[in-house]
């Protein structure tokens, strides 16, 4: 579940070689490939929960380009991940209400890097851990009973193969 962060360590390790590379990269592609719409859903709060983090400690260290990236990534999984896979016919208020606070959470972090504020990072991530623990409890009715998410597939590959600067 935590393979998402291999692509972080991979891009910040010093000495980590190409074969570790592709290891990590079969492992997350192997853990999207199985992977339920709920699932996927998870993974991409994961990916933006840990963007914002490294974003936090590239603030605190004053590495404005790497904190400008990790939360333009973030921003990225919630605009083009979360958003976009939202069914809003099929989940409607919910779905609707869920459109609003993901454009929300994405303005907060572009005012977070404009002012370089680990207070709004912090708002941000907890909105987002609050919103994966409800996905996650969906997740786990659903493996029981088998019925359907609200969620569309994500097309979450995007968001964590190496291919894409984080």
């Amino acid at each position: 579940m935590r393979n998402y962060f291999a692509k972080d360590l991979i891009m910040f390790g010093s000495s980590t070689s190409r074969g570790a590379s592709a290891y990590a990269n079969v492992g997350m592609e192997s853990s999207l490939n199985g992977a339920s719409p709920n699932k996927l859903t998870i993974m991409l709060y994961d990916g933006a929960i840990g963007a914002i983090n490294m974003a936090a400690l590239f603030m605190r260290d004053q590495k404005i380009e790497e904190k400008t990236k990790k939360i333009s990534h973030a921003i990225r999984i919630i605009d083009s991940g979360l958003r976009a896979s939202l069914d809003k016919k099929a989940g409607g208020e919910i779905a609707q209400s869920l459109d609003a606070l993901y454009q929300f959470m994405s303005k907060r972090l572009l005012l977070a890097n404009l002012k370089d504020d680990p207070v709004i990072l912090e708002e941000v991530r907890s909105l987002l851990a609050d919103l994966k623990s409800a996905w996650v409890g969906l997740e786990q009715q659903t493996s029981m009973s088998g019925t359907q998410s609200l969620a569309a597939r994500p097309q979450a590959s995007a968001y964590f193969n190496t291919g894409v600067a984080a």
